[in-house]
């Protein structure tokens, strides 16, 4: 008698681990509210400033950190810079109640993946949290305008190949590594390699500077993109 294959097992989602930084601890408890009803996000922990949440990150090691920018003792524009520094894996999402042009740009300097506002729906903000979590960039649309109309990127020290810049219009729409080794049919080491080299050639620092840089220079648009 024969047997049909044991079909292979498929890979449940992964749980993102994210922390909740805001001086006010109403905002925190309403974030840990939305947030509480996506079974993919665990809340592992909450901080009141910059400094709280630096400390926080050392030792919980979160996936994602809800960043608010105006904050007693250590604001979260130099939290982000730092902890991105320290724990370059860990995404940051900065999340405010204004669109001020040097806090936006800030923010995205700093290392930011993604800049939301706090008016953003519970749906837009997992979404965003799962999205950093891959490594997707994701904008609120009216700060995207005002970063493209500011951005300053570095000045390109080497043309970029055509499978660079191809990787490069992906970027700029939201792909995540693991969606251009699929678009493109190579392996997610391969983007890796690309992604790196591009950012080296155009003097950039992260996926979200070398989105702005393709919005900027007309290497991909606004329509469409998932900002």
């Amino acid at each position: 008698m024969t047997h049909d294959p044991t079909p292979e097992p498929t890979a449940s989602p992964a749980t993102v681990r994210v922390l909740l930084v805001d001086d006010h601890a109403v905002v925190r408890q309403g974030l840990r509210l939305f947030l509480g009803l996506d079974p993919l996000i665990d809340v592992i922990g909450e901080a009141a400033n910059g400094e709280e949440a630096l400390q926080a990150a050392a030792t919980l090691h979160p996936d994602v950190v809800i960043m608010d920018l105006m904050m007693p003792v250590m604001d979260g524009i130099t939290a982000t810079r730092t902890l991105k520094r320290q724990h370059p894996d860990t995404e940051v999402i900065a999340l405010t109640s204004t669109l001020e042009e040097h806090k936006v740009n800030g923010a995205i300097e700093a290392g930011a993946i993604s800049y939301m506002l706090k008016d953003a729906s519970s749906d837009t903000l997992a979404d965003a949290i799962h999205a950093a979590a891959r490594g997707e960039v994701r904008l609120h649309p009216e700060a995207a305008k005002r970063l493209v109309r500011d951005f300053r990127g570095g000045e390109m020290r080497e043309s970029l190949t055509p499978k660079e810049t191809i990787v490069l219009q992906l970027l700029a729409h939201g792909y995540s590594n693991r969606d251009i080794a699929t678009d493109q049919g190579v392996s997610e080491a391969t983007v890796k390699t690309h992604v790196s080299r591009l950012l080296s050639k155009l003097g950039l620092d992260s996926r979200t500077q070398a989105a702005l840089y393709a919005l900027k220079h007309g290497i991909a648009t606004l329509d469409g993109v998932n900002v």
